[in-house]
């Protein structure tokens, strides 16, 4: 009975229920407080909610579509000539093979070099594949725009380029480009640049543009003859679980032959990775400081409230109510306020993350801008991923931070002697 008393007044005092008519200036002042108290903490939940939402969103498109092209386990020899390696496929294939969790083995070749086309230079990174077996361990059949990757086929020097990269270079599918290794070849004569022709027999887009920019894609042999000595090869595996690929990287290299090693997408990649963390983080510790001001402004309209309602307080001490009561009194309008407002927060934000993708590109329309050109960020679209460990956090934070700010002003609250109320009244 008594908590419900607590419950009802604390209510009447937030202004939820029982709202009074002709209020005085003192009490609409702090109703009003106490409202922009209730949207600060649900603009800041909600920004914290949107912000992190794009940048979990943005982490997992940037990995699926880097996933897509890169392997998330490598297989290499280093120090081993190309076409040494490509002979021995099949027993670091059988290696692999014999962990449940693959689902994929092709070999490879990698190289950096310079592409040419007429007076345009770029500097790429080459890849080698079996075009037999590379669907089995990265999406590139699905993201060919032009041609076919059965097109690699060896002795031809075929090449497949990344749709931006193309454009840059003015090619199409049927033009020739130069490739010239950044080793040169020693003979009698001197020092003389490794170059070969290669036709463009494809293009890919996977919606990266680092690798649509700078990745291509030739038959494996092809740059096994091209770059001989100079060029890395291996083997690449797909697995199940990707987030299990550190532990089976070194499971499979300990199942591999003698100086074959391995490595693993998170750690191929572990300082873009570990950045984005630190954002992610840094937002977070950020934005909450909304949270907090708005927690102080909650406490500010509380004092308020107190000094507001000190006949109030004196009238119920006087009717039997216990200094403790009168502070549940307190705590209660204050919760009340963080949880409205919080929750406010929970659903404003949420109903933004899940819809960004069509918002975000009315307001691009609407000023004609563009938030994120493709040749400074790696995706184009402003992706979201809202968790459900994110919305705890949030929440469990800023219920926090609202309940602290009501401990004070409902110790004072409970702390005013009836008595000297009444006189100065």
């Amino acid at each position: 009975m008594k908590s419900s008393f607590e419950l009802w007044v604390g209510a009447r005092y937030a202004g939820i229920v029982g709202r009074r008519r002709g209020r005085d200036g003192g009490d609409r002042f702090v109703s009003f407080v106490a409202m922009m108290s209730m949207i600060g903490i649900a603009l800041g939940v909600a920004a914290l909610i949107v912000v992190l939402s794009v940048m979990n969103g943005f982490q997992r498109d940037v990995r699926d579509r880097m996933l897509s092209v890169l392997p998330h386990i490598e297989l290499f020899v280093p120090g081993a000539l190309p076409e040494t390696v490509l002979e021995r496929f099949d027993e670091l294939a059988q290696a692999a093979q014999k962990n449940d969790q693959v689902v994929g083995v092709a070999p490879f070749v990698g190289a950096q070099a310079i592409i040419m086309h007429g007076q345009v230079l770029r500097g790429i990174q080459v890849r080698g594949i079996d075009p037999a077996l590379e669907s089995s361990v990265s999406d590139l059949v699905g993201q060919m725009v032009e041609g076919q990757l059965t097109s690699l086929v060896p002795g031809e020097f075929h090449l497949i380029l990344g749709e931006d990269l193309a454009n840059a270079l003015g090619v199409s599918v049927g033009d020739s480009v130069m490739l010239l290794a950044p080793q040169g070849t020693v003979s009698p004569a001197g020092l003389s640049p490794r170059m070969r022709q290669f036709t463009v027999s494809g293009m890919f887009k996977s919606g990266h543009f680092e690798y649509d920019s700078s990745l291509v894609f030739a038959q494996a042999r092809d740059v096994a003859r091209m770059f001989r000595d100079t060029a890395t090869a291996g083997a690449r595996v797909k697995i199940k679980d990707m987030y299990q690929a550190p532990q089976i990287s070194k499971a499979i290299a300990l199942e591999a032959p003698r100086g074959v090693l391995s490595s693993d997408w998170s750690r191929n990649n572990r300082t873009w990775f570990a950045a984005v963390q630190t954002e992610k983080r840094m937002m977070f510790l950020i934005l909450t400081l909304i949270v907090a001001v708005a927690a102080f402004n909650l406490l500010s309209s509380q004092v308020m409230a107190v000094k507001d309602k000190q006949a109030d307080i004196a009238i119920l001490r006087t009717l039997g109510a216990t200094p403790g009561e009168i502070a549940r009194i307190f705590l209660v309008q204050g919760a009340l306020i963080g949880v409205i407002g919080t929750f406010l927060g929970l659903a404003g934000g949420l109903a933004i993350a899940m819809n960004i993708d069509v918002l975000v590109p009315l307001i691009e329309r609407a000023l004609g801008i563009q938030f994120l050109p493709k040749e400074i960020y790696f995706i184009q679209a402003l992706p979201s991923d809202p968790r459900l460990d994110d919305v705890i956090t949030i929440a469990i934070t800023s219920l926090i931070m609202s309940l602290l700010a009501t401990l004070y002003p409902s110790w004072r609250a409970s702390k005013l002697e009836p008595a000297q109320v009444l006189r100065h009244d």
